[in-house]
């Protein structure tokens, strides 16, 4: 019998189907399943896009029943070929006034016919695989776009609201509204402010019932609402028409002159694109908000999404559907009610072909202006302030404002392409626009570069390094991100002769590098070739003997305990160099304003000057008194720190002049600057709200062991308890420790935790310690701690108890095996505790063991592997996010 035939047992109860040699195994017939996640959230995402399809038919002027054309060819057709699962893609707002305009200019059959031949391109587009590109249009210009429609959505339908008709451009609309105004119908007015009520307060209901309600969509309960009133209050005004299916309007072919045509195919096929690429990324985003969902869920395909787009629009234009995009709305509905798969998407597309052909009488009951007020509040949140604060915070403001003007008076494809042009003006203008500035403070020469360093700010560097005298100390700051070849060979140039003449010169730049790196100060250009970014120059004195020569600080490591401090230089004698030490300021008013000190300081390898005083032990030698003999010291730290003053002098006496003080003053120093303004907001929050971490997460002391890292948390996510062997001592032992006892207390009874975690580590100095410790001796403090850890020992050592394992492999050595055994012996000490029972009876906590391999970098997390196997401590892996 070939070896590659399955024998059958004679006892198996089965038939096994036997498959040809050197062929795989036939694949199982799959039935087609949808969970029901994906129909609930299928029916929130189609009451969601009922009313609002209906209401952008309506903006557009177009047929209200192309609306429902759209929603349901969007549901099934990008549902199924998009590659973006969760994404729902429909008539979307941002298209609404390139659709009216449109429908305006050719009529409605040829503005199908556009939509088609905008799929087609689209489609082109998708296989030439150009998605990722339209993800390089800037933020401020598809806020500005998004901005200036939702301006001329609100404008439009404003006069619906009040009774009247929109004019087709938003000049005309301003002009006629005061007369709109003056003549008010009062049935209209009062359907829209009851539609805006329950659009405003829904979402607001408070308390549990309120909690319970608010599952139903604002959307839906704003337009039901409005149309009950006015159905039962006998209110005569305009309602949905939609004629019969028999004579709906297909494509046509295009009419109207080429260049207009090619321009309008242009314009649907830049917002459908943009706004479905960028609705993507966003959908990534939130499901990674989920980790349950990230292991079911794969990542966008941008280019299959633009042709699963074009696809959508090629078929929704030919039906006489209104043209579609990814709708963020209706996304992020998918995405929170609970969705799993593309069928959510689908089903929701299937509920609006069924409502379009059973629900017409319905449909028809429901008033024009309602549907009007339900778009312009839509138009009005496009005017986002956390927009309005983003592109302010980043400099785009102008590209942001002429975006949004140019689309509300002159149109979208115009408007787009003027915010483009803002864009590389203001880019270039930032590019070439750099600040040179020379300044000396106690014979010390500072030249501060802030900007970007090309050959069109050469001359001016020349000119400031020209009036440096000879024989000075300089420093030359580079505040920028980008140096050119022209503006590399200036100021290299310059340090050789300047270092030849007797001066001496610092280059600092925002993060630090090796000489080796840089090419500056090593006497050589080339391994540079020419360009070298600021941000890779350390501060160098002009040799190759720098002290900061042998350091290999990365870019990569900020965070790496690894200090650059060399010995000092040693004279031409061969001794040390009595030069070379920190010259402290004589009074802590010659600080700068920005905590900086003009006197020579030692320095930081990205520091743009000093950082404050810090003494050192050669402090009190005598000082020099000329400026060419002063010699600075440098001090580097790891990459991505600055060091800047604390309280000026009080610094230097607040963390000493050794390097674990200037460590220290570092470590927050850089904190202050770089992660504090990040989370500022949320500690703020925290600290109104009080801390609700739903973890205690108990671990070892080890240094090594960074629970933020491993778990990838944040401030108010764990209760965090670190003893030396992550030990719990078993609860009303004598002379017990109170305080691990004490934690567990506060986080089970006060905070609520739901889980508690118990994580132990490779190499543990505790259990090599536990492990090799002899009986008696002197009773230390480490040893009367360690007892609470004897039992485990004990459990070790038991043979009537299987060893806990890592999957797929043995313990290294005796001292891992008594670490994962360790891990096991605290569960059971913390199930003990009193409060941890009571919990755990309750179901409200949950206790997990947890491996840290260190010099692998992973984790493994305890389950019980059966009877008789022990526990098995599984590898955590990406697959496995979702348990």
């Amino acid at each position: 019998m070939s070896a590659c035939v399955p024998t059958r047992t004679s006892d198996s109860p089965h038939t096994e189907r036997v498959h040809p040699p050197h062929s795989p195994p036939r694949a199982p017939h799959r039935r087609f399943r949808v969970a029901g996640a994906d129909v609930s959230a299928s029916i929130a995402v189609f009451l969601i896009a009922l009313p609002l399809s209906l209401g952008i038919a309506l903006a557009t002027g177009a047929p209200l029943q192309a609306g429902l054309v759209a929603a349901a060819v969007g549901g099934l057709v990008a549902g199924r070929l998009g590659g973006s699962p969760l994404q729902v893609s429909g008539p979307a707002a941002g298209l609404t006034v390139v659709t009216a305009d449109l429908i305006h200019r050719y009529g409605w059959r040829t503005t199908c016919a556009i939509t088609v031949l905008a799929g087609l391109v689209q489609l082109g587009l998708g296989c030439l695989r150009v998605a990722r590109s339209a993800l390089a249009v800037s933020p401020a210009i598809v806020h500005g776009m998004l901005a200036g429609i939702g301006v001329t959505i609100a404008v439009a339908q404003m006069h619906i609201v009040l009774g009247g008709s929109p004019q087709s451009a938003v000049l005309d609309n301003l002009r006629s509204l005061p007369a709109q105004l003056a003549d008010l119908h009062p049935a209209a007015v009062a359907v829209s402010a009851l539609t805006l009520i329950l659009l405003l307060l829904w979402p607001r209901l408070p308390g549990r019932t309120g909690r319970l309600l608010r599952k139903v969509p604002a959307a839906l309960v704003a337009v039901t609402g409005a149309t009950a009133t006015a159905v039962f209050a006998g209110l005569t005004q305009p309602r949905v028409e939609l004629p019969s299916w028999s004579s709906h309007a297909l494509a046509g072919l295009p009419e109207g002159p080429v260049l207009g045509l090619v321009a309008a195919v242009l314009t649907v096929t830049l917002v459908c694109s943009v706004q479905s690429l960028l609705g993507a990324v966003a959908v990534d985003k939130l499901i990674a908000a989920r980790p349950g969902l990230t292991a079911q869920v794969s990542r966008s395909d941008l280019d299959r999404e633009l042709l699963g787009q074009g696809a959508t629009n090629v078929v929704s234009g030919a039906l006489g559907g209104l043209p579609v995009a990814g709708v963020a709305v209706r996304s992020a509905a998918n995405v929170q009610a609970g969705a799993v798969s593309r069928n959510s998407t689908m089903l929701h597309g299937v509920l609006v072909v069924v409502a379009a052909l059973l629900m017409v009488p319905v449909l028809e009951l429901i008033p024009l202006a309602s549907l009007a007020a339900l778009v312009m509040a839509v138009g009005i949140q496009m005017v986002s302030l956390h927009h309005i604060r983003t592109v302010t915070r980043h400099r785009e403001v102008p590209v942001y404002a002429i975006t949004t003007l140019g689309v509300v008076f002159l149109g979208v494809l115009e408007g787009v392409t003027l915010g483009i042009a803002v864009a590389v003006a203001v880019s270039m203008h930032r590019l070439a626009r750099t600040r040179i500035t020379h300044d000396e403070k106690e014979g010390v020469h500072h030249v501060h570069v802030r900007g970007q360093l090309t050959f069109l700010a050469v001359p001016r560097l020349s000119r400031a390094l020209h009036h440096v005298p000879h024989g000075s100390c300089v420093v030359v700051e580079l505040d920028g991100s980008f140096m050119d070849h022209a503006a590399y060979e200036t100021l290299q140039d310059w340090q050789r002769t300047h270092t030849a003449q007797g001066g001496s010169v610092e280059l600092t730049g925002r993060r630090a590098a090796t000489e080796t790196d840089t090419g500056i100060g090593s006497g050589s250009g080339s391994g540079s070739e020419g360009v070298v970014p600021s941000s890779t120059v350390q501060p160098v004195n002009g040799t190759a003997d720098s002290p900061l020569a042998g350091c290999r600080c990365r870019p990569w490591t900020p965070w790496r305990n690894h200090q650059c401090d060399a010995p000092p230089p040693e004279a031409p004698h061969g001794g040390p160099a009595a030069e070379h030490r920190a010259e402290p300021p004589n009074d802590p008013s010659d600080a700068e304003p920005d905590g900086r000190t003009s006197a020579v300081l030692p320095q930081v390898a990205e520091s743009a000057v000093a950082s404050g005083p810090a003494r050192s032990a050669a402090a009190s030698a005598p000082e020099p008194t000329e400026p060419s003999e002063r010699v600075r010291q440098t001090d580097a730290t790891g990459p991505g720190e600055r060091t800047e003053s604390i309280g000026a002098a009080s610094a230097a006496a607040a963390t000493g002049s050794g390097p674990s003080g200037r460590q220290l003053v570092r470590g927050i120093s850089a904190f202050q600057r770089n992660t504090a303004p990040l989370v500022r907001g949320e500690l703020a929050r925290l600290a109104r709200e009080g801390q609700q971490p739903s973890q205690l997460f108990l671990t070892c002391a080890d240094s090594r062991l960074v629970t933020s890292m491993i778990t990838s948390s944040g401030p108010g996510d764990l209760f965090v308890v670190r003893n030396v062997g992550n030990l719990v001592p078993p609860p009303g032992e004598e002379s017990g420790d109170d305080s691990v006892a004490a934690a567990i207390e506060y986080a089970v009874d006060v905070l609520k935790v739901r889980s508690i975690t118990v994580c132990g580590h490779s190499g543990c100095g505790a259990m090599q310690a536990l492990f090799d410790a002899e009986p008696g001796g002197v009773q230390t403090p480490l040893k009367r701690w360690l007892r609470h850890g004897l039992p485990s020992l004990e459990r070790m050592a038991d043979p009537g108890r299987p060893w806990a394992r890592l999957a797929g492999r043995a313990a290294a050595d005796a001292v891992e095996q008594l670490c994962l055994t360790n891990v096991v012996e605290q569960l059971d000490h913390l199930r003990a505790y009193a409060s941890v029972s009571r919990a755990l009876r309750a179901g409200e906590l949950e206790l997990h063991g947890m491996f840290f391999h260190v010099g692998e970098a992973q984790a493994y997390l305890l389950s019980e592997a059966g009877e008789g196997r022990g526990e098995v401590f599984d590898h955590v892996g990406v697959a496995d996010l979702s348990a």
